[in-house]
């Protein structure tokens, strides 16, 4: 996607009726360019909105165009971004915006704004605004971010003598995400970072997937919580709140609510027989005032379950991004998230909730590498008729399939350990699951226990998988750093290391770790090399009680004796040997002397070298076998992926402007 004449894409967002692009001008300015409708309507009007900022207005700013060309827009009104305002322009109505009293927007971050119905009278729908906000604190200190749902309606006109061309009927309520603690403490997620409406399916509502982050400088995470559309109705239905002063405690409302009650549109339920409220221009004085003062309501909305369905701490990375698939599987329904992060890598998870009010069981499916150079992704869209996922970010757009069953291996085990609603075992490979086919019998899934042992009888798994894993030969010098790669395909899966050493006849002994040998998650860590290390080293993973032998590594240790044979130390010509004494030379590794012989291109010839010097024995037997072979505990100065790592991490074809 280009950008506008003398500017970049900073972002890009599909829509149901077209694409819409976010970019900074050359002058300064920062503007949006929407084709076609940017809400889920039935039918989606046809055009082009377009408007631009200036540029060092704040960049949370979010839109929302309408039928008939209406635009609402949350964003700062002033060049030092301290009037944070509500904009409707555009179209038949009015224009209007939000009044500029601190008790409606304290310093929001706008994250999205989406018009939704609230039953089949049109004259009743609204406009919702997602948006965290910083409270000020009554003594005085540092305010308090708190995440909201806000709404006006789409009928709105504004009052006639009490908030003229101000929006009238405007409310918010608080989006509470908390984790439930000991002795009734909750830890709270309170930055909303994105959020995604999953759209009903027959017999369902709607339901908002929201992600949040801490705000804490000591305790950093991020959680999704899953709010039911009917109960943020509820709340916008319960009582407002209200605070006698700025030094009392928020409470609800205990006096009389006038009619029509605030926040509510003119509809069929107002337009009542001798109480002809046909617009907001015909309310009544009271309910404006009323309204202007109580805009916020005193009860939360609370997620579903109580609690989130997904937390994550202790990341590496910063997630920004949330869209949701709800995939239908053998054994239910699921809903599938993907997870965008400030790497330009997107996280596919699901949570599976056990029973009752226990904390979800979090699956990592995998993690994708959208772009070569990492950069945060801001927008996410996704396709379920395509069964395509298009990520934004502002080095261009990319997409890729939402299932690529293939890369989870070749055995039903390995397919059904995968745990992922989008594939299945089809008696010859893992391939797209797909409800209503013809050969159920044939169709191997468990998504929410992963047990092979019930889903692929009659077959060995043992055999199926140790027979295919080769014994790979690498080489390690003592008194070096080595290590041995060992990368799982399930991330749930439990790694175990075991030895078998030269001349021992006894079971395989399972590797002991301590300060100089380090397991990781990438594999087992030698930090200094010793004789008695040699042996065949085995990875092996265990899931479910299915065991997997992953790699089987044969380790030789290059005696540092034999290395000083081959390469001696001889004084340079620039430090001539002392005189009177026998030739001293500064301490000189021994392995640089080998970084200046090897290279990439002479690795294979460097292998077929080491067989002859070191193992003579298996030279003979094992020479078609040495281009295969690896030399490690070298640092070459280029870090080669692994397959397996490079399957995970993978970059999809389809990118586009990287």
């Amino acid at each position: 996607m280009a950008g506008s004449p003398g500017g970049a894409v900073a972002t890009a967002a599909r829509t149901k009726g077209g694409v819409c692009s976010q970019g900074k001008r050359s002058f300064g300015g920062v503007c949006q360019l929407c084709a076609g409708a940017a809400a889920p309507q039935p039918d989606p009007p046809a055009g082009v909105w377009h408007w631009c900022l200036p540029a060092n207005l704040r960049p949370h700013c979010r839109w929302a165009s309408w039928r008939g060309g209406e635009l609402y827009t949350g964003l700062n009104a002033d060049f030092l971004g301290r009037e944070a305002m509500i904009f409707r322009s555009g179209g038949p109505r009015p224009a209007l915006r939000s009044d500029s009293d601190q008790n409606l927007l304290h310093d929001p971050r706008f994250v999205m704004a989406t018009r939704i119905p609230d039953n089949s009278d049109q004259d009743d729908d609204k406009v919702y605004f997602f948006f965290s906000e910083t409270v000020p604190s009554p003594d005085g200190g540092p305010g308090r971010v708190i995440s909201r749902v806000g709404r006006v309606c789409v009928n709105d006109a504004g009052g006639q003598r009490v908030l003229v061309s101000k929006w009238s009927t405007f409310l918010k309520a608080r989006l509470l995400c908390s984790v439930p603690g000991p002795g009734g403490a909750e830890t709270h997620f309170d930055q909303l970072e994105d959020v995604f409406l999953l759209w009903p399916n027959a017999g369902k509502g709607l339901e908002v997937y929201a992600l949040f982050s801490t705000v804490s400088a000591v305790f950093q995470g991020y959680a999704v919580c899953v709010y039911h559309m009917a109960d943020i109705w509820e709340v916008f239905k319960g009582p407002f709140a209200h605070q006698d002063g700025p030094q009392h405690q928020w409470g609800p409302y205990a006096g009389k609510v006038p009619f029509p009650r605030p926040g509510v549109c003119p509809s069929k339920m107002t337009a009542q027989p001798g109480r002809p409220f046909g617009s907001t221009k015909d309310y009544p004085d009271e309910v404006l005032q009323f309204a202007r003062a109580h805009p916020l309501m005193f009860r939360p909305v609370r997620p579903r379950r109580g609690r989130p369905v997904l937390v994550k701490t202790h990341l590496a990375q910063q997630l920004r991004q949330i869209v949701v698939d709800r995939v239908e599987a053998e054994d239910g329904t699921y809903d599938v998230i993907f997870l965008g992060t400030d790497s330009g890598s997107v996280l596919k998870v699901i949570a599976l909730q056990v029973g009752g009010p226990a904390e979800p069981e979090e699956v990592v499916l995998e993690e994708l590498q959208v772009f070569k150079v990492p950069t945060p992704i801001t927008e996410m869209e996704i396709s379920v008729k395509r069964q395509m996922l298009y990520v934004g970010s502002r080095l261009g757009v990319a997409r890729l399939q939402l299932h690529q069953c293939e890369t989870y291996g070749s055995a039903c085990a390995e397919c059904c350990l995968a745990r992922d609603p989008y594939c299945a075992w089809d008696g010859a490979s893992c391939t797209r699951y797909r409800p209503g086919t013809s050969k159920r019998r044939f169709r191997r899934q468990d998504i929410r226990h992963g047990n092979p042992a019930l889903q692929c009888l009659g077959q060995s798994q043992e055999e199926e998988t140790a027979g295919l894993v080769a014994t790979t030969t690498v080489y390690g010098t003592e008194h070096n750093s080595t290590f041995l790669e060992c990368l799982p395909k399930s991330p749930q899966a439990t790694v175990h290391w075991f030895l078998q050493r030269p001349g021992d006849e006894r079971p395989d002994q399972q590797v002991k770790t301590d300060e100089r040998i380090l397991q990781t998650e990438q594999g087992l860590l030698f930090r200094r090399l010793n004789r008695l290390d040699a042996g065949t080293y085995t990875c092996m993973t265990l899931e479910h009680g299915f065991s997997q032998v992953v790699v089987r590594l044969a380790l030789e240790v290059i005696m540092a004796a034999q290395l000083d044979t081959l390469f001696p130390r001889e004084p340079r010509p620039e430090e001539p040997a002392a005189q009177g004494g026998p030739a001293s030379t500064p301490s000189k590794a021994w392995y640089k002397d080998i970084l200046q012989l090897i290279g990439f291109a002479n690795l294979p010839r460097v292998d077929e070298y080491c067989e002859r010097v070191w193992c003579p024995s298996r030279s003979r037997g094992r020479s078609k076998q040495a281009k295969g072979k690896s030399w490690v505990g070298l640092e070459l100065g280029k870090k080669v992926k692994s397959r397996v790592q490079a399957e995970r991490n993978r970059t999809p074809r389809e990118v586009e402007a990287t």
